[in-house]
């Protein structure tokens, strides 16, 4: 079951308290307009070759919509995408562009207001030469991305849940969510203060 539109009532910040380091993408991809919405959305994965964008464009006609589109390629040097491509992906219901590389043409797709996180810009454009691969496992910013895992990505980063795991982190992180709104600040500081006391006394200090 897709369970998109409920990930999207779920910061990023606690799904990567559920889930740790390990499916959060480095901070290098990074939203490149703002304010950025979130969004979450099944991944379709797609492999670009340095320098070439091919698959990536072949990608928009086969992802279904509400899609977020992860590509692996780590080239620096070319843009995988420009506007009209974002353009195309955004009124086929493509949820956003998640890309471990660059795009160019920020001015349109931020006016567009496509969601896009990247690397960066650069006005070069890449290749269309290149077969690479759609739909099988990627690593983007450092993270391992499955086709159909649950990435949600907003403001304060990427965070990628596993296919099999989304009833479980969808279930965890409502309840979660429900406890710090019950808490207010004082218990939170009340609660803080006495685990990190807690936590130095255990480490010896004095002070």
């Amino acid at each position: 079951m897709d369970r998109s539109t409920e990930f999207t009532n779920i910061p990023s910040t606690t799904l990567a308290d559920l889930l740790g380091r390990a499916q959060v993408m480095d901070i290098g991809i990074r939203p490149l307009w703002s304010p950025t919405p979130r969004v979450a959305g099944p991944a379709f994965t797609v492999r670009c070759p340095p320098g070439d964008n091919l698959m990536l464009h072949a990608a928009i006609y086969r992802a279904r919509p509400g899609s977020v589109i992860v590509v692996e390629s780590g080239d620096l040097d070319y843009a995988l995408a420009g506007g009209n491509v974002c353009a195309v992906a955004q009124r086929r219901g493509i949820a956003a562009f998640v890309v471990d590389g660059l795009i160019r043409d920020l001015g349109e797709v931020r006016a567009a207001g496509f969601p896009v996180f990247a690397r960066g810009v650069i006005p070069v454009p890449g290749t269309k030469e290149a077969i690479g691969a759609l739909g099988g496992q990627v690593r983007c910013g450092g993270a391992p991305v499955h086709p159909g895992d649950l990435v949600v990505a907003d403001e304060e980063g990427i965070v990628v849940t596993p296919a099999a795991r989304q009833e479980e982190i969808l279930r965890a992180a409502r309840a979660k969510l429900a406890k710090e709104a019950g808490e207010s600040l004082d218990d939170w500081e009340r609660e803080h203060h006495a685990r990190i006391e807690r936590i130095l006394a255990e480490r010896g200090f004095e002070g």
